[in-house]
């Protein structure tokens, strides 16, 4: 049996005490071997993502293109429409034959009154179609519709210029009457000049489809004096013009 002095040797002590320090020393570079190639893998997967953006983005533009190209071929005039007809009303009358994307009826600013017309998008080129064939020519609220792609000319090549200057000389007044379903052939010169027989007219103009010499079927007649203003009512509402009955009240 060995003493307790040949075990407490200053060999054997120095001999135990390496070994505590072995087993961490081991151990450290185990743990720290691994972190030190880390950052490399991260890179590597990070690089193929970092390529694929540009890829994207002209993909993106490609069909943003081809859906503003669209836009025209899918979008409706509709013309000849019942004052009473609002947007959600004719959403609902045009949706019948085909999905309908949006519908805006067009309002006179002065007024406040339904011009008479809209313009409708349609989902796709085949609904915008089919709307055609089967809204075209057919009756809304006692009245004809008229139903087309807006890129088609409605009318023939007019003098945009004259229209324009026509536009400019028109002399707003707070005395104003609204002149209701005109002729298609009635001119701003022919309403001033018909309103002019039992009064004194400041101004006249005819409302037109915005691009077109089109008659909206209504236009405007201001005077100077409120008292004009009701001779007129009183002379010329359900009065003929043209051949058609006007309405006439205060705009």
């Amino acid at each position: 049996m060995a003493s307790i002095s040949s075990i407490l040797t200053p060999t054997n002590l120095i001999h135990s005490s390496k070994k505590p320090t072995d087993i961490p020393q081991t151990l450290s570079s185990q743990f720290l071997r691994p972190i030190s190639f880390h950052p490399p893998h991260i890179l590597l997967r990070i690089s193929p993502v970092a390529a694929k953006p540009p890829t994207r983005l002209f993909a993106v533009a490609e069909v943003a293109t081809q859906g503003a190209s669209s836009v025209a071929e899918r979008k409706l005039y509709i013309g000849n429409i019942p004052r009473n007809v609002n947007n959600e009303e004719l959403t609902r009358i045009v949706q019948e034959h085909g999905a309908v994307e949006k519908a805006e009826v067009m309002y006179d600013k002065y007024s406040g009154r339904s011009r008479r017309f809209a313009f409708v998008t349609m989902k796709t080129v085949e609904d915008a179609n089919a709307a055609i064939e089967k809204l075209n020519e057919t009756e809304v609220g006692g009245r004809k519709i008229k139903v087309n792609i807006t890129e088609k000319p409605v009318v023939n090549t007019v003098d945009m210029s004259f229209l324009q200057a026509e536009e400019s000389q028109f002399i707003d007044s707070p005395y104003k009457v609204y002149v209701g379903n005109i002729s298609s052939t009635v001119s701003t010169e022919t309403l001033k000049n018909f309103f002019s027989e039992k009064g004194k007219v400041l101004s006249a103009k005819v409302s037109r489809v915005p691009g077109t010499s089109k008659s909206s079927g209504y236009g405007f007649v201001t005077f100077s004096s409120e008292e004009e203003v009701d001779a007129a009512i009183s002379s010329f509402n359900n009065a003929l013009l043209e051949g058609q009955p006007i309405r006439v009240n205060k705009a």
